[in-house]
């Protein structure tokens, strides 16, 4: 799905819930000329925070608001290994929405930094994920030497 695809879907459900682009901007705490841009497909499909103060404000299903925006599908699902249980997918989503500011020598880091530090956690994630599976008391003869 394109920007201007996500921006009519956000503007129909603004619209269906009949919610000025002035109450959603109260609402969610995102400014209305943002909201404008995304509704017009000016600006890209906004990062999964901005999307979560959307679907709380416009009380749709954060998923269901992700998947409109490509997120889950495209971005972050292919990279869930496929012994992963239910439980690891929870623990990993708790860390990706712990969105405190990253910061770096002081400063907060860019959008393109983060995206970066988060594909590298990614890959961490599931590999001390796959590690934990296979440290089983009775497997410890089986481990890779390091």
């Amino acid at each position: 799905m394109g920007e201007s695809q996500f921006g009519s879907y956000l503007k129909s459900v603004r619209l269906q819930k009949g919610i000025s682009v002035n109450q959603l901007a109260f609402d969610s705490g995102i400014s209305n000329a943002q909201i404008s841009r995304i509704e017009n497909g000016l600006r890209g499909i906004p990062k999964p925070v901005t999307i979560r103060k959307l679907a709380e404000a416009l009380k749709v299903p954060y998923e269901e608001m992700m998947d409109q925006a490509g997120h889950i599908r495209e971005e972050r699902m292919h990279e869930v290994p496929a012994w992963a249980t239910h439980k690891d997918k929870r623990d990993f989503k708790k860390m990706l929405e712990e969105d405190g500011e990253v910061m770096f020598d002081g400063m907060p880091i860019n959008d393109a930094d983060r995206q970066r530090i988060m594909d590298v956690l990614t890959g961490f994630f599931w590999e001390a994920k796959q590690m934990n599976k296979h440290k089983k008391p009775h497997d410890s003869d089986n481990l890779p030497k390091p």
